[in-house]
C-alpha cells in the first residue's frame, strides 16, 4: 500500500501571498522530500477532488494518513483544529513555522521546524530536518508524542503506585514550569521590556528541556546507561544557563527537586 501524507497548511485565496507561499513550501521542500521517502500520495485539503463532504474527508486523511506535515505560519484556526485532531490520534505529524513567527504555548512543547521559504539556507536546513524526523518516526512509530499524549501519560504516571513513575511525574511538571518561564522571558524580551539576558541561553533552555520532557514521558519503559549519562550532563548544563538569567530564582529550586527526584529512578 502506497505511503500517504496529509498537509495542514493556511491556503489562503488564489493569488494571495498566503497561498503563494504554502504552493511554493508544498513544490519546493515538502513534495521532493516525499518523492525521495516514498510517499506517493501526498494532499492538501484544497486538492480533495472526490465527491462528498469536504470535512469529513479531511478527517479521513488526518485519522489515517501515514504522516501528517502542519505548517502553523499565520496562527490559521482550521491549521489548529486539524492540527488537535491528529494530535488526539497520536501518529506521526511535523509541525513547520515561518522563521520568526511564535510559536503558540499549547504546540511549542512539540519540535517546530522554522523555515525562510526565501532563503536557501534555510530551506536547506529544513529539508534535512523533516528528512531526519520522517526517518525517526518510520524507525520507532510508537515514540510519538502530542500535547494530550503527554498529558494523559503524566496523569498516569500521578496515579501510579510505582515510586519510579511518580518521581517522573514530578520532574515533567517542574520541567513544564521551567519551559513555561523561559517562554514568558522571551515573549517580554521582543516587547521590549528591558530585561537583559543572552537569547541563546533561552534557546538552550528551551531546547533542552523540551528534550528532558520527551524523555521522562518514556524513561520508565526505557531506562539505560546512555539515559543516565545524557540526564545528567543536561541537568548540570541547565543549572548554570538559569543561574545566569533573570527568572524566578524558584526554577534553581526546582532544578535541585528534579536531580533528588531522579535518585529514585534506577539508571
Amino acid at each position: 500500500m502506497p505511503k500517504k501524507c496529509f498537509i495542514i497548511s493556511p491556503i489562503g485565496p488564489t493569488d494571495s501571498e498566503i497561498r503563494l507561499r504554502s504552493d511554493q513550501v508544498l513544490r519546493h521542500i515538502i513534495s521532493p522530500i516525499m518523492d525521495r521517502m516514498g510517499y506517493l500520495e501526498v494532499t492538501r485539503a484544497d486538492q480533495i477532488s472526490e465527491p462528498g463532504l469536504i470535512t469529513d474527508q479531511i478527517i479521513q486523511h488526518l485519522i489515517y494518513d501515514d504522516l501528517v506535515i502542519a505548517d502553523l505560519t499565520g496562527a490559521n484556526p482550521n491549521v489548529y483544529y486539524e492540527l488537535a485532531v491528529r494530535h488526539a490520534v497520536r501518529k506521526p505529524v511535523i509541525q513547520l513555522i515561518q522563521a520568526g513567527e511564535t510559536i503558540p504555548f499549547d504546540v511549542a512543547g512539540m519540535r517546530t521546524i522554522q523555515v525562510d521559504h526565501r532563503n536557501l539556507d534555510s530551506v536547506a536546513d529544513c529539508v534535512s530536518k523533516i528528512t531526519s524526523q520522517i526517518s525517526a518516526v518510520e524507525k520507532d512509530p510508537t515514540q510519538v508524542d502530542s500535547p494530550i499524549s503527554v498529558s494523559v501519560e503524566l496523569q498516569s504516571l500521578r496515579k501510579s503506585d510505582n515510586p519510579i513513575e511518580k518521581s517522573n511525574a514530578e520532574i515533567i511538571s517542574m520541567l513544564q514550569q521551567i519551559y513555561v518561564d523561559v517562554r514568558e522571558l522571551s515573549d517580554s524580551r521582543k516587547e521590549n521590556s528591558g530585561i537583559a539576558y543572552d537569547p541563546k541561553d533561552a534557546a538552550f533552555l528551551t531546547a533542552h528541556t523540551e528534550d528532558l520532557i520527551r524523555e521522562f514521558s518514556h524513561l520508565s519503559k526505557d531506562i539505560t546507561d546512555d539515559t543516565s549519562d545524557r540526564f545528567n550532563k543536561t541537568l548540570d548544563a541547565l543549572k548554570q544557563v538559569v543561574s545566569r538569567m533573570p527568572i524566578s530564582r524558584l526554577n534553581i529550586k526546582r532544578l535541585q527537586e528534579i536531580a533528588e527526584n531522579a535518585k529514585y529512578i534506577p539508571f
